[in-house]
Protein backbone atom coordinates (compact mmCIF):
# COMPACT_ATOMS: atom_id res chain seq x y z
CA UNK A 1 0.00 0.00 0.00
CA UNK A 2 1.32 3.45 -0.76
CA UNK A 3 -1.28 6.35 0.92
CA UNK A 4 -1.00 8.45 3.98
CA UNK A 5 -3.78 7.28 6.70
CA UNK A 6 -5.59 9.49 9.34
CA UNK A 7 -6.33 7.16 12.77
CA UNK A 8 -8.75 8.92 14.81
CA UNK A 9 -9.45 6.86 18.29
CA UNK A 10 -9.01 7.29 21.69
CA UNK A 11 -7.67 3.88 22.52
CA UNK A 12 -3.90 4.30 22.76
CA UNK A 13 -3.57 0.14 21.29
CA UNK A 14 -5.92 0.37 18.55
CA UNK A 15 -3.78 3.43 17.73
CA UNK A 16 -0.59 1.66 18.42
CA UNK A 17 -1.60 -1.21 16.29
CA UNK A 18 -2.76 0.69 13.40
CA UNK A 19 0.46 2.63 12.80
CA UNK A 20 2.55 -0.62 13.08
CA UNK A 21 0.17 -2.21 10.76
CA UNK A 22 -0.04 0.52 8.17
CA UNK A 23 3.76 1.23 8.67
CA UNK A 24 4.61 -2.13 7.78
CA UNK A 25 2.40 -1.94 4.83
CA UNK A 26 4.12 1.04 3.64
CA UNK A 27 1.72 3.51 4.72
CA UNK A 28 2.42 7.12 6.32
CA UNK A 29 -0.17 7.25 9.39
CA UNK A 30 -0.92 10.26 11.29
CA UNK A 31 -2.92 9.37 14.55
CA UNK A 32 -4.88 11.32 17.01
CA UNK A 33 -7.03 10.74 20.12
CA UNK A 34 -8.73 13.96 19.37
CA UNK A 35 -11.55 14.67 16.25
CA UNK A 36 -10.40 18.71 16.26
CA UNK A 37 -6.76 17.09 14.76
CA UNK A 38 -8.29 14.84 13.00
CA UNK A 39 -10.57 17.51 11.91
CA UNK A 40 -7.72 20.15 11.36
CA UNK A 41 -5.56 17.43 9.47
CA UNK A 42 -8.40 17.11 6.88
CA UNK A 43 -8.43 20.88 6.42
CA UNK A 44 -5.16 21.12 4.94
CA UNK A 45 -5.39 18.23 2.36
CA UNK A 46 -3.77 15.81 4.58
CA UNK A 47 -4.24 11.96 4.24
CA UNK A 48 -5.56 10.16 1.45
CA UNK A 49 -7.80 7.05 3.77
CA UNK A 50 -9.23 8.20 7.42
CA UNK A 51 -10.32 5.62 9.79
CA UNK A 52 -12.19 6.78 12.64
CA UNK A 53 -13.77 5.71 15.50
CA UNK A 54 -17.55 6.69 16.12
CA UNK A 55 -17.55 7.38 20.47
CA UNK A 56 -14.22 10.18 20.59
CA UNK A 57 -13.85 12.54 23.92
CA UNK A 58 -14.32 15.62 22.18
CA UNK A 59 -17.24 14.56 19.91
CA UNK A 60 -19.08 12.00 17.75
CA UNK A 61 -16.81 10.51 14.27
CA UNK A 62 -20.37 10.03 12.89
CA UNK A 63 -21.06 13.79 13.17
CA UNK A 64 -18.00 14.87 11.58
CA UNK A 65 -18.53 12.71 8.20
CA UNK A 66 -20.71 15.69 6.30
CA UNK A 67 -17.92 18.43 7.06
CA UNK A 68 -15.28 15.29 5.50
CA UNK A 69 -17.70 14.93 2.67
CA UNK A 70 -18.08 18.38 1.67
CA UNK A 71 -14.42 19.51 2.17
CA UNK A 72 -13.08 16.71 0.56
CA UNK A 73 -15.36 14.62 -1.37
CA UNK A 74 -12.83 11.70 -2.19
CA UNK A 75 -11.62 11.39 0.48
CA UNK A 76 -12.49 7.98 1.89
CA UNK A 77 -13.60 7.37 5.55
CA UNK A 78 -13.65 3.85 7.26
CA UNK A 79 -16.06 4.26 10.39
CA UNK A 80 -14.64 1.80 13.19
CA UNK A 81 -17.30 1.64 16.43
CA UNK A 82 -17.59 -0.66 19.30
CA UNK A 83 -21.53 0.51 19.25
CA UNK A 84 -22.65 -3.13 17.46
CA UNK A 85 -26.43 -1.76 16.38
CA UNK A 86 -27.96 -1.62 13.11
CA UNK A 87 -27.92 2.32 13.97
CA UNK A 88 -24.47 2.44 13.71
CA UNK A 89 -23.89 0.98 10.36
CA UNK A 90 -27.18 2.75 9.03
CA UNK A 91 -26.09 6.20 10.46
CA UNK A 92 -22.42 5.49 8.67
CA UNK A 93 -24.52 4.44 5.31
CA UNK A 94 -26.40 7.49 5.56
CA UNK A 95 -23.33 9.83 6.12
CA UNK A 96 -21.72 8.61 3.34
CA UNK A 97 -18.80 6.45 5.24
CA UNK A 98 -16.80 4.25 2.47
CA UNK A 99 -16.68 1.20 5.17
CA UNK A 100 -17.98 0.67 8.29
CA UNK A 101 -16.24 -2.01 10.39
CA UNK A 102 -17.35 -3.23 14.76
CA UNK A 103 -15.04 -3.36 17.40
CA UNK A 104 -13.42 -6.03 17.79
CA UNK A 105 -12.12 -5.48 14.24
CA UNK A 106 -9.85 -8.03 11.89
CA UNK A 107 -7.03 -6.25 11.53
CA UNK A 108 -6.08 -8.19 8.24
CA UNK A 109 -9.74 -7.61 7.05
CA UNK A 110 -9.34 -3.58 8.02
CA UNK A 111 -5.79 -3.78 6.15
CA UNK A 112 -7.39 -5.14 3.07
CA UNK A 113 -10.59 -2.84 3.39
CA UNK A 114 -7.92 0.13 3.84
CA UNK A 115 -5.98 -1.04 0.83
CA UNK A 116 -9.30 -0.93 -1.75
CA UNK A 117 -10.13 2.54 -0.01
CA UNK A 118 -6.82 3.72 -1.79
CA UNK A 119 -7.66 2.43 -4.53
CA UNK A 120 -10.75 3.58 -5.28
CA UNK A 121 -11.61 6.81 -4.42
CA UNK A 122 -15.82 7.53 -3.84
CA UNK A 123 -17.49 9.71 -5.90
CA UNK A 124 -19.01 13.03 -4.77
CA UNK A 125 -22.79 12.27 -3.24
CA UNK A 126 -26.10 13.41 -4.24
CA UNK A 127 -27.58 16.00 -2.18
CA UNK A 128 -29.43 14.01 0.52
CA UNK A 129 -33.07 15.54 2.19
CA UNK A 130 -33.19 16.00 5.77
CA UNK A 131 -33.76 12.88 7.44
CA UNK A 132 -36.80 12.48 9.04
CA UNK A 133 -36.52 11.49 13.57
CA UNK A 134 -35.77 7.87 13.94
CA UNK A 135 -36.10 6.47 17.10
CA UNK A 136 -32.86 5.45 18.32
CA UNK A 137 -32.21 2.19 18.83
CA UNK A 138 -34.06 -0.91 16.78
CA UNK A 139 -34.19 -4.37 18.55
CA UNK A 140 -31.69 -5.30 15.77
CA UNK A 141 -29.21 -5.63 18.16
CA UNK A 142 -25.93 -7.96 17.84
CA UNK A 143 -22.09 -7.94 17.70
CA UNK A 144 -21.85 -11.25 15.93
CA UNK A 145 -19.71 -11.24 12.94
CA UNK A 146 -23.41 -12.97 11.09
CA UNK A 147 -25.21 -9.75 12.46
CA UNK A 148 -22.54 -7.58 11.20
CA UNK A 149 -22.67 -8.82 7.67
CA UNK A 150 -26.48 -8.55 7.96
CA UNK A 151 -26.10 -4.72 9.01
CA UNK A 152 -23.88 -3.66 6.18
CA UNK A 153 -26.05 -5.40 3.66
CA UNK A 154 -29.19 -3.97 4.86
CA UNK A 155 -27.09 -0.38 4.81
CA UNK A 156 -25.97 -1.45 1.16
CA UNK A 157 -29.48 -2.06 -0.18
CA UNK A 158 -31.62 0.04 1.18
CA UNK A 159 -31.38 3.12 -1.32
CA UNK A 160 -31.76 1.00 -4.03
CA UNK A 161 -35.29 -0.08 -5.83
CA UNK A 162 -34.11 -3.63 -5.73
CA UNK A 163 -37.07 -5.72 -5.08
CA UNK A 164 -35.87 -7.95 -1.51
CA UNK A 165 -36.50 -11.18 -0.02
CA UNK A 166 -35.89 -11.41 3.32
CA UNK A 167 -35.77 -15.25 4.50
CA UNK A 168 -35.86 -16.37 8.07
CA UNK A 169 -37.00 -18.93 10.88
CA UNK A 170 -40.06 -17.23 12.30
CA UNK A 171 -39.63 -14.58 14.96
CA UNK A 172 -35.78 -13.76 13.83
CA UNK A 173 -37.12 -10.17 13.01
CA UNK A 174 -37.70 -10.27 9.30
CA UNK A 175 -40.69 -7.70 9.25
CA UNK A 176 -38.52 -5.70 11.26
CA UNK A 177 -35.56 -5.90 8.32
CA UNK A 178 -38.07 -4.97 6.32
CA UNK A 179 -39.21 -1.88 8.18
CA UNK A 180 -35.97 -0.60 8.91
CA UNK A 181 -34.80 -1.03 4.80
CA UNK A 182 -37.94 1.26 4.46
CA UNK A 183 -37.98 3.62 7.71
CA UNK A 184 -34.16 4.37 6.57
CA UNK A 185 -34.69 4.82 2.55
CA UNK A 186 -35.37 7.72 0.29
CA UNK A 187 -39.08 6.18 0.32
CA UNK A 188 -39.03 6.92 4.38
CA UNK A 189 -42.14 9.54 3.85
CA UNK A 190 -44.02 7.34 2.16
CA UNK A 191 -46.94 4.64 3.69
CA UNK A 192 -45.10 0.89 4.36
CA UNK A 193 -47.86 -1.69 3.75
CA UNK A 194 -47.54 -4.97 4.71
CA UNK A 195 -49.94 -7.99 3.14
CA UNK A 196 -50.59 -11.50 3.09
CA UNK A 197 -52.20 -13.71 0.10
CA UNK A 198 -56.09 -12.86 1.64
CA UNK A 199 -55.40 -9.03 0.71
CA UNK A 200 -54.34 -10.42 -2.24
CA UNK A 201 -56.89 -13.44 -3.20
CA UNK A 202 -60.03 -11.61 -5.25
CA UNK A 203 -59.92 -9.94 -8.41
CA UNK A 204 -58.98 -6.04 -7.02
CA UNK A 205 -57.03 -7.13 -4.03
CA UNK A 206 -53.84 -6.18 -5.93
CA UNK A 207 -55.68 -2.87 -7.26
CA UNK A 208 -56.92 -2.16 -3.68
CA UNK A 209 -53.19 -2.74 -2.20
CA UNK A 210 -51.27 -0.46 -4.33
CA UNK A 211 -53.58 2.39 -4.01
CA UNK A 212 -52.86 2.12 -0.31
CA UNK A 213 -48.90 1.78 -0.76
CA UNK A 214 -49.01 5.13 -2.49
CA UNK A 215 -45.39 4.15 -4.19
CA UNK A 216 -43.90 3.11 -0.68
CA UNK A 217 -42.61 -0.13 0.36
CA UNK A 218 -44.90 -3.46 -0.17
CA UNK A 219 -44.21 -5.98 2.42
CA UNK A 220 -45.63 -9.38 0.85
CA UNK A 221 -45.69 -11.74 4.24
CA UNK A 222 -44.88 -15.57 3.82
CA UNK A 223 -44.51 -15.72 -0.11
CA UNK A 224 -44.33 -19.39 0.02
CA UNK A 225 -47.37 -19.91 1.98
CA UNK A 226 -49.41 -18.17 -0.84
CA UNK A 227 -51.47 -20.37 -3.38
CA UNK A 228 -50.17 -20.62 -6.82
CA UNK A 229 -52.83 -18.97 -8.83
CA UNK A 230 -52.47 -15.49 -5.89
CA UNK A 231 -48.99 -15.78 -6.77
CA UNK A 232 -49.65 -15.50 -10.24
CA UNK A 233 -51.78 -12.39 -9.53
CA UNK A 234 -48.77 -11.16 -7.65
CA UNK A 235 -46.20 -11.61 -11.16
CA UNK A 236 -48.80 -9.25 -12.84
CA UNK A 237 -49.30 -6.64 -10.05
CA UNK A 238 -45.46 -6.79 -9.78
CA UNK A 239 -45.16 -6.31 -13.68
CA UNK A 240 -48.31 -3.24 -14.01
CA UNK A 241 -48.01 -1.16 -10.60
CA UNK A 242 -49.66 1.55 -12.15
CA UNK A 243 -47.76 5.12 -12.20
CA UNK A 244 -46.57 5.02 -8.40
CA UNK A 245 -43.91 2.29 -8.45
CA UNK A 246 -43.56 1.09 -5.15
CA UNK A 247 -41.05 -1.00 -3.94
CA UNK A 248 -41.46 -4.22 -3.35
CA UNK A 249 -40.29 -7.13 -0.35
CA UNK A 250 -41.34 -10.24 0.65
CA UNK A 251 -40.53 -12.62 3.82
CA UNK A 252 -40.38 -16.29 3.83
CA UNK A 253 -39.78 -19.11 6.54
CA UNK A 254 -37.56 -21.02 3.81
CA UNK A 255 -35.03 -20.33 1.38
CA UNK A 256 -36.67 -19.56 -1.67
CA UNK A 257 -34.43 -20.89 -3.83
CA UNK A 258 -35.46 -24.45 -2.58
CA UNK A 259 -38.99 -23.29 -2.17
CA UNK A 260 -38.66 -23.17 -6.38
CA UNK A 261 -37.30 -26.81 -6.40
CA UNK A 262 -40.17 -27.95 -4.43
CA UNK A 263 -42.69 -25.89 -6.85
CA UNK A 264 -44.14 -24.11 -3.78
CA UNK A 265 -43.17 -20.83 -5.38
CA UNK A 266 -43.49 -19.61 -9.01
CA UNK A 267 -40.31 -18.96 -11.88
CA UNK A 268 -41.54 -16.21 -12.82
CA UNK A 269 -42.09 -14.48 -9.29
CA UNK A 270 -39.12 -15.87 -7.90
CA UNK A 271 -37.54 -14.15 -10.25
CA UNK A 272 -39.06 -11.07 -9.81
CA UNK A 273 -38.59 -11.01 -5.85
CA UNK A 274 -34.71 -11.67 -5.74
CA UNK A 275 -33.00 -8.93 -6.42
CA UNK A 276 -31.89 -8.60 -3.11
CA UNK A 277 -31.44 -12.13 -0.57
CA UNK A 278 -31.16 -10.86 2.79
CA UNK A 279 -31.33 -14.17 5.13
CA UNK A 280 -31.50 -13.02 8.97
CA UNK A 281 -29.89 -15.85 11.07
CA UNK A 282 -31.55 -18.21 13.80
CA UNK A 283 -30.58 -17.05 17.79
CA UNK A 284 -28.63 -20.49 17.33
CA UNK A 285 -25.97 -18.87 15.12
CA UNK A 286 -25.47 -15.75 17.14
CA UNK A 287 -25.44 -17.49 20.32
CA UNK A 288 -22.80 -14.67 21.54
CA UNK A 289 -25.92 -12.24 20.79
CA UNK A 290 -28.10 -13.91 23.47
CA UNK A 291 -26.07 -11.85 26.41
CA UNK A 292 -26.51 -8.69 24.93
CA UNK A 293 -30.22 -9.25 23.73
CA UNK A 294 -31.32 -9.81 27.05
CA UNK A 295 -30.05 -7.06 28.63
CA UNK A 296 -31.49 -4.64 26.03
CA UNK A 297 -34.63 -5.99 26.69
CA UNK A 298 -34.35 -5.64 30.26
CA UNK A 299 -33.32 -2.46 29.90
CA UNK A 300 -36.33 -1.88 27.61
CA UNK A 301 -38.32 -2.86 30.28
CA UNK A 302 -37.32 -1.02 32.84
CA UNK A 303 -37.53 1.19 30.60
CA UNK A 304 -41.46 0.90 29.85
CA UNK A 305 -42.34 0.42 33.98
CA UNK A 306 -40.89 -2.97 35.32
CA UNK A 307 -37.92 -3.12 38.16
CA UNK A 308 -34.55 -3.02 37.50
CA UNK A 309 -33.73 -6.65 36.56
CA UNK A 310 -30.77 -8.84 35.91
CA UNK A 311 -30.06 -12.07 35.32
CA UNK A 312 -27.61 -14.64 38.00
CA UNK A 313 -24.85 -16.23 36.19
CA UNK A 314 -26.33 -19.63 36.43
CA UNK A 315 -29.77 -17.82 34.63
CA UNK A 316 -27.28 -16.49 32.13
CA UNK A 317 -25.75 -19.98 31.18
CA UNK A 318 -29.31 -21.15 30.79
CA UNK A 319 -30.39 -19.11 28.14
CA UNK A 320 -26.98 -19.26 26.42
CA UNK A 321 -27.59 -22.88 26.45
CA UNK A 322 -31.39 -22.70 25.14
CA UNK A 323 -32.36 -23.30 21.47
CA UNK A 324 -34.74 -21.01 21.10
CA UNK A 325 -37.40 -22.49 18.84
CA UNK A 326 -38.93 -19.16 18.45
CA UNK A 327 -35.67 -16.92 18.24
CA UNK A 328 -36.07 -13.15 19.09
CA UNK A 329 -39.42 -13.15 19.61
CA UNK A 330 -39.36 -15.89 22.01
CA UNK A 331 -36.47 -14.38 23.93
CA UNK A 332 -38.11 -11.11 24.05
CA UNK A 333 -41.36 -12.62 25.61
CA UNK A 334 -39.37 -14.28 28.24
CA UNK A 335 -37.99 -11.80 29.37
CA UNK A 336 -40.61 -9.51 29.64
CA UNK A 337 -42.14 -11.81 31.67
CA UNK A 338 -39.27 -12.68 34.32
CA UNK A 339 -38.89 -9.01 34.46
CA UNK A 340 -42.04 -8.39 35.92
CA UNK A 341 -42.69 -11.98 37.70
CA UNK A 342 -39.26 -12.13 39.64
CA UNK A 343 -39.36 -11.86 43.42
CA UNK A 344 -36.18 -10.40 43.73
CA UNK A 345 -33.69 -8.00 41.04
CA UNK A 346 -31.33 -10.82 40.53
CA UNK A 347 -33.65 -13.18 38.20
CA UNK A 348 -32.64 -17.06 39.13
CA UNK A 349 -32.17 -20.27 37.11
CA UNK A 350 -35.62 -21.55 38.85
CA UNK A 351 -37.22 -18.46 37.81
CA UNK A 352 -35.87 -18.98 34.18
CA UNK A 353 -36.81 -22.63 34.03
CA UNK A 354 -40.33 -21.81 34.94
CA UNK A 355 -40.75 -19.45 32.30
CA UNK A 356 -38.65 -21.82 29.57
CA UNK A 357 -40.18 -24.94 30.57
CA UNK A 358 -38.74 -28.16 30.63
CA UNK A 359 -38.81 -29.56 26.75
CA UNK A 360 -36.13 -31.52 25.69
CA UNK A 361 -35.11 -27.72 23.78
CA UNK A 362 -34.21 -26.83 27.20
CA UNK A 363 -30.74 -28.94 26.61
CA UNK A 364 -29.84 -28.49 22.76
CA UNK A 365 -26.56 -29.76 20.88
CA UNK A 366 -24.85 -26.23 21.94
CA UNK A 367 -24.26 -28.13 25.76
CA UNK A 368 -23.11 -31.36 24.23
CA UNK A 369 -22.71 -34.31 26.09
CA UNK A 370 -25.67 -36.42 27.64
CA UNK A 371 -27.67 -33.40 26.97
CA UNK A 372 -29.02 -34.22 23.60
CA UNK A 373 -31.93 -36.70 25.06
CA UNK A 374 -34.48 -35.81 22.37
CA UNK A 375 -31.50 -36.25 19.18
CA UNK A 376 -30.10 -39.36 20.70
CA UNK A 377 -33.57 -40.83 20.98
CA UNK A 378 -34.03 -40.20 17.20
CA UNK A 379 -30.58 -41.34 15.96
CA UNK A 380 -31.50 -44.76 17.65
CA UNK A 381 -34.66 -45.26 15.91
CA UNK A 382 -33.01 -44.11 12.28
CA UNK A 383 -30.18 -46.43 13.09
CA UNK A 384 -33.00 -49.60 13.80
CA UNK A 385 -34.51 -48.29 10.33
CA UNK A 386 -31.76 -48.61 8.50
CA UNK A 387 -30.81 -52.15 10.04
CA UNK A 388 -34.13 -53.86 9.35
CA UNK A 389 -33.29 -53.16 5.73
CA UNK A 390 -29.83 -54.67 6.22
CA UNK A 391 -27.57 -54.15 3.46
CA UNK A 392 -30.42 -52.52 1.40
CA UNK A 393 -31.22 -49.03 1.41
CA UNK A 394 -34.48 -47.94 2.54
CA UNK A 395 -37.05 -46.63 -0.17
CA UNK A 396 -36.36 -42.81 -1.86
CA UNK A 397 -37.88 -39.87 -0.14
CA UNK A 398 -36.69 -40.81 3.49
CA UNK A 399 -36.13 -37.43 4.48
CA UNK A 400 -39.76 -36.22 4.01
CA UNK A 401 -41.08 -39.31 5.79
CA UNK A 402 -38.90 -38.76 8.75
CA UNK A 403 -39.86 -34.81 9.11
CA UNK A 404 -43.57 -36.43 8.79
CA UNK A 405 -42.89 -38.40 11.54
CA UNK A 406 -41.75 -35.70 13.22
CA UNK A 407 -43.83 -33.07 12.94
CA UNK A 408 -47.29 -34.92 13.15
CA UNK A 409 -47.26 -35.51 16.68
CA UNK A 410 -45.54 -32.59 17.92
CA UNK A 411 -48.40 -30.27 15.93
CA UNK A 412 -50.82 -32.93 17.11
CA UNK A 413 -49.65 -32.45 21.18
CA UNK A 414 -49.23 -29.10 20.58
CA UNK A 415 -52.73 -28.81 19.07
CA UNK A 416 -54.23 -30.26 21.96
CA UNK A 417 -51.88 -28.37 24.66
CA UNK A 418 -53.63 -25.41 23.11
CA UNK A 419 -57.35 -26.49 23.43
CA UNK A 420 -57.23 -26.91 19.15
CA UNK A 421 -56.24 -23.00 19.35
CA UNK A 422 -54.24 -22.22 15.79
CA UNK A 423 -53.03 -18.91 16.86
CA UNK A 424 -51.32 -20.43 20.28
CA UNK A 425 -50.62 -23.30 18.80
CA UNK A 426 -48.57 -21.45 16.19
CA UNK A 427 -46.87 -19.02 18.54
CA UNK A 428 -46.37 -21.57 20.76
CA UNK A 429 -44.68 -23.66 18.09
CA UNK A 430 -42.75 -20.31 16.92
CA UNK A 431 -43.98 -20.76 13.20
CA UNK A 432 -46.14 -18.63 11.29
CA UNK A 433 -50.14 -19.21 11.43
CA UNK A 434 -50.53 -19.87 7.52
CA UNK A 435 -47.61 -22.11 7.78
CA UNK A 436 -49.28 -24.11 10.58
CA UNK A 437 -52.63 -24.15 8.76
CA UNK A 438 -50.89 -25.68 5.41
CA UNK A 439 -49.20 -28.30 7.91
CA UNK A 440 -52.29 -29.01 9.45
CA UNK A 441 -54.18 -29.46 5.89
CA UNK A 442 -50.89 -31.41 4.55
CA UNK A 443 -50.41 -33.44 7.53
CA UNK A 444 -54.26 -34.16 7.88
CA UNK A 445 -53.98 -33.57 11.52
CA UNK A 446 -57.54 -33.24 13.35
CA UNK A 447 -58.47 -29.98 15.10
CA UNK A 448 -60.95 -29.49 17.74
CA UNK A 449 -61.75 -26.61 19.79
CA UNK A 450 -61.98 -27.27 23.04
CA UNK A 451 -61.59 -25.80 26.59
CA UNK A 452 -58.46 -26.54 27.68
CA UNK A 453 -58.53 -28.10 31.50
CA UNK A 454 -56.03 -26.73 33.58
Amino acid sequence: MDGTILVADDDRTIRTVLTQALTRAGCKVHATSSLTTLMRWVGEGKGDVVISDVVMPDGNGLEMLPKIREDRPDLPVIVISAQNTIMTAIQAAEAEAYDYLPKPFDLPDLMKRTARALETRTAPARPREETPDQPDELPLVGKTPVMQALYRLVARVMNTDLPVMISGESGTGKSLIARALHDFSDRRTLPFVTVTGADLQDIEGPARVLARVKGGTLLIDEITDIPDDVQARIVRMIDTPGDHVPRFMATSQGDLAQALDKGRVRQDLYYRLSGASIAVPSLRERVEDIALLTEHFLARAERDGAPKRWLSDEARELFRAYSWPGNVRQLENAVRRLSLTSRADEITRTEVELVLGNQPEMEPVLSGGDSEKLGASVARHLRRYFDLHGAMLPPPGLYQRILREVEFPLIEIALEATGGNQAKCAELLGINRNTLRKKITDLDIPVTRRRKLM
